[in-house]
């Protein structure tokens, strides 16, 4: 199938698609979309619009319909979870020692440098239109949820652009729109570069979530539990959920890693233990367990 790559919100990103006249311009259609919500959405920029929004203190700063949008879904997704969720984890991330690019973390690792900083000031944020208010002390962290809703619109970008169907793939987080033939899908193995198993999809969102994958240190890693407002200490290594949106998968991804084994129960799900035992929920190769 034809597929473009590059790289964009620090990960690969994919386009898959029919082969179409409409590929190229589909495919042209979700960089741009990926190049323009890493501009809003990146904490690593100093002219990214989360950085000016996490710059003005208790005041309503103007902000984009889409931001808007974003931050009410991480709110709504934080009231959901009873705040399992937290897009006030920011500074506990920054704590945790990721406070710079994540290659550039890899690049000096180190373990955390700083106490451990409280979470759980969501319900601080405030939002009307075309404006975002924070107080003083809570910044924003709206990276997985973000790249969750990108994945969304450009698949709806590709989608207008004249494909059929469309997969895009943001590091593994996957959002497949259109009538699509059933697509199979790797979950990797969260501690090797090999697959765990596979799964099919022709609709919907699969997101991932992991302490493996972006960690830099013994129990240091990019997952903050916002109860402790440390790296997250959980029974689970990975946390693999189906879902409508990307942006839902993400949140359900996260979610489930910090509930442990019963998030089969809630979530479609393939969960990973730290004991090395596989829980399934979704459909996989030879059926569904749980």
């Amino acid at each position: 199938m034809p597929t473009r790559t590059f790289r964009s919100m620090g990960t690969d990103v994919s386009v898959v698609g029919p082969e179409h006249p409409a590929f190229e311009a589909a495919a042209d259609a979700v960089a741009s979309r990926f190049r323009a919500e890493d501009l809003r959405f990146s904490r690593f920029r100093g002219d990214s619009e989360l950085t000016r929004v996490n710059e003005a203190d208790d005041e309503w700063i103007e902000a984009s319909d889409g931001f808007v949008e974003v931050v009410e879904l991480a709110i709504t997704a934080a009231a959901t979870t009873d705040g399992v969720f937290d897009p006030t984890v920011y500074d506990a991330l920054i704590a945790a020692g990721y406070d710079r690019d994540f290659d550039e973390v890899l690049a000096g690792a180190r373990g955390t440098l700083h106490p451990v900083t409280p979470c759980g000031r969501w319900t601080a944020i405030r939002t009307r239109p075309g404006a975002v208010r924070r107080p003083a002390g809570v910044h924003l962290d709206l990276g997985g949820i973000a790249k969750g809703w990108t994945a969304d619109q450009a698949a709806e970008d590709a989608f207008a652009a004249g494909l059929p169907w469309v997969l895009v793939n943001a590091g593994g987080d996957l959002r497949v729109l259109g009538t699509a033939p059933p697509l199979e899908v790797a979950i990797e193995d969260p501690e090797t570069t090999g697959e765990l198993l596979r799964t099919t999809i022709d609709g919907g969102a699969i997101a991932t979530s992991s302490v493996c994958k972006r960690a830099w240190g013994v129990d240091a890693h990019h997952v903050i539990d916002p109860r402790t407002g440390a790296p997250a200490q959980t029974e689970l290594l990975q946390a693999t959920v189906w879902a409508q949106t990307c942006a839902e998968a993400e949140v359900a991804a996260t979610h489930a890693l910090l509930l442990g084994p019963d998030a089969a129960h809630r979530y479609p799900a393939v969960l990973v233990t730290r004991a090395a035992e596989i829980v399934i929920s979704m459909p996989v190769d030879g059926g569904v367990a749980a």
